[in-house]
């Protein structure tokens, strides 16, 4: 299809209502027959009343709720899994609210509770099953996207988007023009079909396109360069001052607290637990050369602030470097007969639980670095200069990076390169669930081949 010959693609906004309608439709099967089947199988009777009612009543709870939270959605079309989980998640709270009912009625002595709960598990299975093979059927009527996608091109930078409908503004002779109604006519029966569309132009004419795309009905949008570069979140307006957003931190006020409760309630028990084998250790450290069991060292932490962090010390006395500018390295001569040992075990980052305990750290983020470190003969921050933005979370004392084996001395600019990209990565997609989980991975690799 090239620009010249451009055909206007049918509206695809009636399909996607006639296909949420089918789903709609197709759950409330599914969770009927979900628990029409349990209940015979378990109680010999498909619609026994010590389940079926509960069940006419989980039906309208479950779209209810389905309908609020996108189980029909766009997402939920060209992602099957997310509309997968959301229908989960629509299911599961219907079903609460469902004993909720019964309990406040006083009538919970008339439902079969296993019968029940085995008729929510059916239904989830049925749904699930019926979703998924829908799915072949939804993508062959509205496509990968879901959308009709227009990329206007009036001259402006390259635009590399696949499964998109293309226009070359100048070629269809379709400038904007806020003086020719005849013109923006024509522009309006291309364009409103379409449920995005994405204008490439220089800048001069960047306010002349934006005017034209206020007046339609779809998602218009303007390609600028600087929203890569400057990595830009969003705008902001306020009195009378527009912005462009580059930093908004990357957990709320809710998950930092939800973090650091986290932090609090494993880190406290732990050091109760390990107080003892800890006071051993720095026992044991003392008695190899008389010098001191803690090793305090400036590191760069959350908001790019130095914080002193704690380490048993692993090297000798005179050796230790306070800036590292000297990652350690296998059979290094600076490691006491003890450091080595620590160190191959982490048992040297143990006192970093203090830390943690301070508010400097955190149990899972991105590794704090001295100041000297260096990747190959370069600075960190002089390889990528979004080194930065692994800051904005406070350090932690086991990571993503760690738990992919991204670990030890920096000898290329892609050993660091792995790392940054794994922390950046950690940010974009922090839950609570994945720290259980890397938690749950760094004890798998406490004793590493990189680890000295």
């Amino acid at each position: 299809m090239t620009a010249q010959s451009f055909t206007v693609p049918p509206s695809l906004e009636r399909t996607r209502l006639r296909i949420y309608a089918i789903q709609l439709l197709l759950d409330g099967a599914m969770l009927l027959a979900g628990f029409a089947l349990s209940t015979w199988l378990y109680l010999g009777s498909p619609t026994d009343d010590t389940v079926w009612g509960s069940a006419q009543l989980a039906l309208p709870l479950y779209w209810t709720v389905a309908l609020l939270n996108r189980t029909y959605s766009v997402q939920s079309l060209i992602a099957p899994e997310f509309g997968v989980q959301r229908a989960s998640s629509a299911l599961l709270l219907a079903s609460l609210l469902v004993l909720l009912a019964l309990f406040l009625a006083r009538s919970s002595l008339n439902l079969s509770r296993f019968g029940y709960g085995l008729g929510c598990f059916a239904a989830l299975f049925l749904m699930i099953w019926a979703r998924y093979n829908l799915e072949p059927l939804v993508r062959s009527w509205v496509g990968a996207r879901a959308i009709n996608l227009l990329v206007i091109d009036d001259g402006g930078p390259p635009v590399d988007l696949t499964k998109c409908h293309r226009v070359d503004a100048r070629a269809l002779g379709l400038p904007p023009q806020l003086d020719d109604p005849h013109g923006l006519d024509r522009l309006a029966k291309l364009i409103g079909p379409m449920d995005r569309v994405i204008v490439t132009c220089p800048p001069e004419r960047r306010r002349l396109w934006a005017m034209v795309l206020k007046g339609g009905h779809m998602r218009g949008e303007i390609v600028d360069t600087e929203v890569i570069d400057l990595g830009i979140l969003g705008t902001s307006r306020s009195e009378g001052v527009g912005t462009l957003v580059v930093a908004a931190g990357p957990l709320g006020l809710r998950s930092r607290l939800l973090k650091r409760g986290f932090d609090l309630a494993i880190t406290l028990p732990l050091l109760l637990v390990l107080a003892g084998p800890m006071l051993l250790v720095a026992l044991a450290i003392r008695l190899e050369d008389g010098g001191p069991a803690l090793f305090r060292q400036r590191r760069v932490g959350r908001n790019n602030r130095f914080f002193d962090i704690y380490k048993f010390r692993t090297m000798k006395v005179a050796q230790t470097d306070q800036a590292g500018a000297r990652s350690a390295s296998r059979d290094d001569d600076r490691v006491t007969r003890i450091g080595h040992w620590l160190r191959r075990t982490s048992i040297d980052e143990l006192p970093q639980l203090l830390n943690v305990v301070k508010g400097e750290m955190s149990l899972v983020g991105p590794r704090p670095h001295a100041l000297a470190s260096q990747a190959g003969d370069k600075l960190f921050w002089e390889v990528d200069d979004r080194y930065w933005q692994r800051h904005a979370l406070k350090p932690g004392m086991s990571g993503l990076a760690q738990v992919r084996g991204f670990r030890g001395e920096t000898r290329e600019e892609s050993d660091l390169s792995q790392r940054l990209q794994a922390d950046l990565e950690y940010q974009a997609g922090w839950t609570l669930w994945r720290d259980v989980v890397i938690i749950l991975r760094t004890l798998q690799v406490v004793v590493h081949e990189r680890a000295y």
